[in-house]
């Protein structure tokens, strides 16, 4: 039925070795920086309605944790779309759109990728997309993404503009 673009990393799979089945069926790890990925999240939260077929975790939020995602760090997630199924399976890529759409009743999308050549050339457009995504819509590249990322962690997960206002309000008063 779906397929699995590419295999889990070791950590994803040997994280959270125990799962509990949740309430819904795909949790989608998005890139909340990317406009185009917000579009995309915010039609199949429309489509979802409330039901709570989706679980859409933004994995440039400040309050992001891996070990909640069965160890998906954020830079595996900034690689491509990662998804986990309600089963507790790491899904990456096109499997992901597929298990999205089909929980809010659109799977007739994605159905022409049950053909293995068009499944193929899905997959190759995708992933020719998710290298380049950063640069086309406009961002830095991943390596200064990595470097802002741990310059905000380590600001206690305020931006550098935040903690730098919180140091000048903090200091002597100004005339």
């Amino acid at each position: 039925a779906f397929s699995r673009v590419r295999a889990a990393s070791a950590s994803a799979r040997d994280a959270g070795a125990t799962w509990t089945r949740p309430s819904w069926d795909v949790r989608v790890l998005f890139d909340g920086d990317c406009p185009l990925c917000v579009r995309e999240v915010n039609f199949l939260r429309a489509q979802d309605g409330g039901r709570g077929k989706l679980d859409l975790v933004d994995i440039a939020s400040e309050t992001y944790d891996p070990s909640s995602n069965r160890g998906v760090d954020f830079e595996t997630a900034m690689s491509t779309i990662h998804g986990i199924t309600n089963e507790g399976e790491v899904i990456t890529g096109v499997a992901v759109f597929e298990q999205a759409y089909a929980a809010v009743g659109l799977g007739w999308v994605y159905a022409f990728t049950k053909v293995p050549a068009l499944s193929n050339a899905a997959t190759a457009l995708y992933d020719f997309w998710a290298k380049r995504r950063l640069a086309v819509t406009g961002r830095p590249t991943m390596r200064e993404v990595m470097r802002l990322r741990e310059q905000r962690e380590a600001a206690g997960g305020r931006t550098a503009c935040a903690a730098a206002t919180n140091a000048d309000a903090s200091g002597s008063e100004r005339s």
